[in-house]
């Protein structure tokens, strides 16, 4: 079964990777872009016995780093 971990900064994390690509698309003409956020994806392939839960474990003990971090798991169940 495909999972998917979409891994964001929480709210009022500085995000110098997307001020960084703010900047740059403001520099190369790209009007109306009032913020950037970087976050990442993980994609998983896991047996059907692994639960939401023990994803959420991953998550909490490896994936994110949930101090600055949130996350969310999506995929076919």
């Amino acid at each position: 079964m495909k999972k998917r971990i979409f891994v964001t900064l929480k709210p009022g994390v500085l995000d110098p990777q997307g001020r960084a690509v703010h900047h740059a698309l403001d520099g190369m003409g790209f009007d109306g872009v009032n913020d950037v956020r970087i976050g990442r994806l993980i994609e998983l392939d896991v047996a059907d016995t692994v639960t939401d839960e023990a994803l959420g474990e991953m998550c909490e003990k490896l994936l994110a780093n949930t101090v600055i971090e949130n996350y969310r798991i999506e995929g076919s169940e």
